[in-house]
Formats: structure tokens, sequence, C-alpha cells
């Protein structure tokens, strides 16, 4: 028996390792200096605030998550008060923030107080979204082409965030089902593929009985990145 569990327990090992495992990023850990500030700012943004525990040894520990996200960021203090993460404060930079529309976006941070940059793009590559590089002109881009346009803004301690807009993902970024992270995200989805749908049904010369499986498949290949 102990030869035949031995032999079961290999195969399945074998099988399991040509799966591909889902690895989801779920939480970011980022270094802040007073955890009671920075608990204030995130909140003050309107992020989900997930968890905000002491334990027996008075570590702290906050999450928060921004609305419509699957990753969540993480900060607090060890047993002797101390940031529990490795690096200084303020020292992480380049976060990312995806939207839909960039200037709604920064309407909004700027009504909640954030000191948020202008809107800006990079003459060239993708250098430029990052603080002390070169290459940012004001405004959108001329083409307003999805992953081109920015916003930037800092947490009290420093930590740099960007806002990215993304209106469509390239190949392959999106694979299995689609998902989508907010009511407002899907109802954006829907509009775009009633547009579609309409030149769609001018071409066909009548109305398409088949529109909802139209309206799945565009929704499925834009979200895909494939030709729409």
């Amino acid at each position: 028996m102990a030869n035949q569990k031995l032999q079961t327990g290999d195969r399945d090992t074998a099988n399991a390792s040509a799966v591909a495992v889902d690895m989801k990023l779920e939480v970011v850990v980022i270094p802040v200096s007073d955890v009671a500030r920075a608990k204030k700012f995130y909140t003050t943004l309107g992020w989900r605030l997930d968890a905000d525990v002491t334990d027996d040894n008075q570590s702290r520990l906050i999450q928060l998550t921004p609305p419509g996200s699957g990753c969540s960021i993480q900060f607090g203090t060890n047993l002797f008060g101390k940031n529990v993460a490795s690096a200084s404060s303020g020292s992480i930079q380049g976060l990312y923030l995806a939207v839909f529309d960039i200037e709604i976006a920064r309407h909004q941070l700027i009504q909640l107080g954030i000191e948020a940059s202008e809107i800006f793009h990079c003459a060239k590559g993708f250098a430029c979204r990052f603080p002390g590089k070169d290459g940012r002109i004001g405004g959108l881009p001329p083409d307003r082409g999805s992953y081109g346009s920015f916003v930037s803004f800092n947490d009290p301690d420093g930590n740099g965030w960007i806002v990215q807009e993304i209106t469509s993902r390239l190949p392959g970024r999106v694979t299995g089902n689609t998902s989508f992270g907010s009511v407002t995200e899907l109802s954006d989805a829907l509009r775009r593929a009633e547009a579609a749908h309409g030149k769609h049904e001018i071409k066909l010369g009548h109305a398409d009985p088949n529109w909802a499986d139209w309206y799945a498949d565009y929704m499925m290949r834009e979200q895909a990145g494939e030709s729409a």
C-alpha cells in the first residue's frame, strides 16, 4: 500500500507541474513613516479600509484597496514602532493605477484635495512617467491612444503614484474570462459595444437578433486586446 500511495503521489505531482497555477498579485507593501497620516491620506482617496489590526506585540497592520482594484496596499509598524517595510519611507515610485478616463480621474483627485500633476504624455518611450526623467509633454497625446496618458501624485511620505489611462488592452494582456473591476467599468464597456454594434447593424441592413452573442464576443476580444 505504501508503494501504491507513493506512486499515486508522484503521478499527482507530475500532473500538477504540468498545470500553470494562477498567481494573482494581491498586496503591495509600501514604506511610510506615519501610519495614522498614511491611513488618513488613502482613505481620503476613497480607498476601502480592509484591515487595521494590532497584535499582542503591538505590531500594527493596515490594508486598503483602491476602488475596483484586485490588488491592495499594506503598511504598518512592528513591535518597536518601526516601519514594517524594509525600504525607507517614500522610496517607492511608479505605483500604477489604471483608469478608463484620465480627465475624470484627475478631476476627482483635485476635488479630494490631492496635489495631482497636470495630464501629460511622453515625447517618446515611457521613461517620462518616473520622477526626474525628461520628455514629459503637457496634455493628452494627439491620438489619445491607450496607455499613453498619465497623471502623477505622491502620498505624504513621497511614495509616487502614476495614474494611467487604459481604454483597451494590448494583445495577450488579458486571458481567460473577461472581468470588470467596477460597475462603471462594465457600463463603459457596454456603451462601447453598443456603439460598435450600431455600426454592425448598419452594415447588416437590419436588426441583429443575435446581439447578445455579438456583444459578448466584442467585449471579450476588446479586453483581450484583440481587434474588436
